[in-house]
């Protein structure tokens, strides 16, 4: 377990990478006694510290929702991060050269709801319920913390992601909605392109079988902690792709056929 002085200088190292634009070390080598449950108290202290200096929390992310990325970290569980007001872009955004500091896209099913969801108990009848409406959406992932450890070739652990927010970094919302009785989100998915060229492709089924599904884990979750997910937010249900790189010049289109579509470009 980590420490109270560990904790707070883990926040310190997060937030000071994200603010200068330059990586820290892994948590994971500087700590190797650190749990999961260090790293979302790591989360959690640096939300706090975000809220007090006055962003708005709108909503959250789940990641590692499939089993590739799974397999990848040796986990069997996905992940979760928070959403804050000035992670969101309009589709077609031009993302600022200067806002990220190695920004990757994802792309996956954003819910808006419209009644809380508390655990336990939450399933995915009961996700769909409190859904007002789903749209397209592409996460942007950025990493504060290194992805590997140049000296040892030490690769980022889960700790490592979910102490970093989970990598949350920004969304870009699509204009359609969709009511969640109106589509079979299993068969949403998208072509995704990084200047005209597919570079992905994948569908909603590679959440977890359907993408409420990881929604009623993150309700259930929070429950243990006292928290739940509350009416108007946003929640990223979890990618159906692997991560594109995304460098300046970039334009990244995420092609839902029938369901639309969202893109951004990085200057």
């Amino acid at each position: 377990m980590l420490s109270q002085s560990e904790l707070f200088a883990a926040v310190e190292a997060l937030d000071q990478a994200e603010r200068s634009r330059s990586q820290t070390g892994l948590l994971s080598l500087r700590y190797p006694q650190m749990t999961l449950d260090d790293a979302y108290a790591v989360q959690q202290a640096w939300v706090r510290q975000k809220i007090e200096g006055g962003r708005k929390v709108i909503g959250w992310k789940i990641g590692l929702t499939s089993k590739a990325m799974q397999y990848a970290l040796n986990i069997d569980t996905p992940d979760s991060g928070v959403l804050f007001d000035n992670m969101v872009f309009d589709d077609g955004a031009t993302i600022p050269a200067d806002r990220f500091i190695q920004p990757r896209i994802e792309a996956e099913l954003a819910f808006v709801l419209n009644a809380p969801l508390r655990g336990p108990g939450v399933d995915v009848e009961a996700v769909l319920a409190a859904t007002a409406y789903v749209l397209p959406a592409l996460e942007i992932l950025d990493t504060r913390i290194v992805r590997s450890d140049a000296a040892s070739g030490k690769a980022r652990t889960i700790v490592d992601t979910v102490s970093d927010n989970a990598a949350n970094a920004g969304i870009v919302l699509g204009s359609q909605l969709f009511a969640p009785e109106n589509v079979d989100m299993r068969w949403m998915g998208a072509i995704v392109s990084r200047n005209a060229t597919v570079e992905e492709t994948g569908l909603g089924a590679g959440v977890l079988n359907h993408p409420a599904r990881g929604i009623a884990w993150l309700a259930n979750r929070l429950a243990q902690y006292g928290d739940h997910l509350a009416a108007g937010q946003i929640v990223l249900a979890g990618s159906f792709i692997r991560p594109i790189e995304a460098r300046h010049g970039d334009t990244i289109h995420a092609d839902y056929g029938r369901h639309g579509s969202v893109s951004c470009y990085f200057a």
